[in-house]
């Protein structure tokens, strides 16, 4: 018998109740139980107090642990704080170390492909935010989580997820109500940090899937939906910057400036003073330099689309990039020689002069360079808004 055209249609993932019930009802509790609580009994300093560090755990084990740690392999940790970071991703109730890496990298694989990453950005805000989760939509790729191998050889990563239930059980109830004996309020500590802690983790962490695909500028690749937005990263600890991790994901650093808002890379990197974390990875700088000024070439080459003299101005546009590519390249190769002089104690005296004379003046060069690109690029940019 011929099917109906209504059943060819490809049917709907089963909903995932027990995702559908912690969302609702935490946020219920959130913006009505919490708020009644408040107005009828007041929430007192400890209650903010205990959200704002309970908060920053869920968020930073996320963070430096989930994700850069665990997904991304960006940098090596102890025992100790892979343990702490385990027990705060329990906490965060994201699911456990290996189903989180697992969609993890296979959204970096398949970025913005509809059909294989799990939380695509083309699929819409509400499906990227927090749809891909109220379904099951790819239930058959959890197996045997085939793409994290290297996490199934660490113990740590293994006993979390055997027993994520109960430990989220403890985390999410158990604590909440602990302190609540303590500070003598069990339902307003339940309410601040059970329901609300609980909302703003799952919600700033859900913002990089979706708003960080949305909103922000792209100074490094326009080739997926990633953006870098400093507000995103205030609010989500370092992870705001999602362009220049989404081509440089093995980096241990999302906001690469000093002054990028990035608690998560400062916390790796004071636990390696310690000797809680170690081989912390970095893109190489002139890949980063790299990047940027292709990037510059392409938004500037989008500019001049439709002018009449473009062929021209593409021209000069061209050949500007490529000499700024070669004062690059010899920049960063004689950097490299003179940090390995340095290092061979054999190396006579007055050829480490010659290369630092050489380094001065390449860098000079690229200085120039540099200015004479960015001074191009502002007038093509300048003459566009005037277009």
């Amino acid at each position: 018998m011929s099917q109906s055209p209504k059943s060819s249609i490809k049917e709907k993932p089963p909903l995932i109740w027990l995702n559908i019930f912690i969302f609702t009802s935490s946020l219920a509790l959130a913006l009505i139980a919490a708020p009644w609580y408040a107005f009828n009994y007041g929430f007192g300093g400890e209650h903010f107090v205990w959200l704002l560090i309970c908060f920053s755990f869920c968020s930073l084990s996320i963070t430096a642990g989930y994700h850069r740690l665990w997904s991304h392999k960006a940098y090596q940790a102890h025992w100790s704080l892979r343990f702490i970071f385990a027990i705060g991703g329990a906490f965060a109730l994201q699911n456990s170390i290996l189903h989180w890496s697992s969609d993890h990298r296979v959204h970096h694989k398949h970025v913005d492909n509809n059909d294989k990453d799990p939380y695509s950005a083309k699929r819409g805000f509400w499906f990227s935010h927090i749809g891909w989760m109220i379904r099951d939509y790819h239930g058959d790729a959890y197996d045997n989580y085939s793409n994290c191998r290297d996490l199934q050889k660490d113990k740590i990563v293994l006993w979390q997820h055997k027993y994520y239930g109960a430990l989220a059980l403890l985390m999410n109830v158990g604590f909440p109500i602990l302190l609540g004996i303590i500070h003598g309020d069990v339902i307003g500590m339940f309410l601040m940090i059970g329901a609300v802690r609980l909302v703003l983790n799952h919600h700033t962490t859900f913002f990089i899937n979706s708003l960080a695909h949305i909103w922000g500028t792209q100074p490094y690749t326009d080739k997926n939906t990633a953006r870098d937005s400093a507000t995103l990263a205030f609010f989500t600890f370092g992870e705001g910057y999602h362009n220049y991790h989404h081509i440089f994901e093995n980096d241990y650093r999302n906001g690469i400036e000093w002054w990028h808002y990035d608690p998560t890379k400062w916390l790796i990197k004071s636990c390696s003073w310690l000797g809680l974390t170690g081989q912390l990875r970095k893109a190489p700088q002139l890949k980063i330099e790299k990047a940027k000024a292709a990037m510059s070439l392409r938004n500037a080459q989008k500019a001049i689309e439709t002018w009449p003299n473009k062929q021209d101005i593409n021209t000069k546009l061209q050949h500007e990039f490529e000499v700024l590519m070669s004062s690059m390249n010899d920049y960063y190769e004689l950097k490299k020689q003179l940090l390995e002089s340095k290092k061979d104690d054999m190396v006579k005296k007055y050829e480490y002069s010659v290369l630092t004379l050489r380094y001065k003046d390449i860098k000079k060069n690229l200085a120039q360079q540099t200015s004479a690109w960015n001074y191009m690029l502002m007038s093509v940019t300048k003459k566009a808004r005037a277009h």
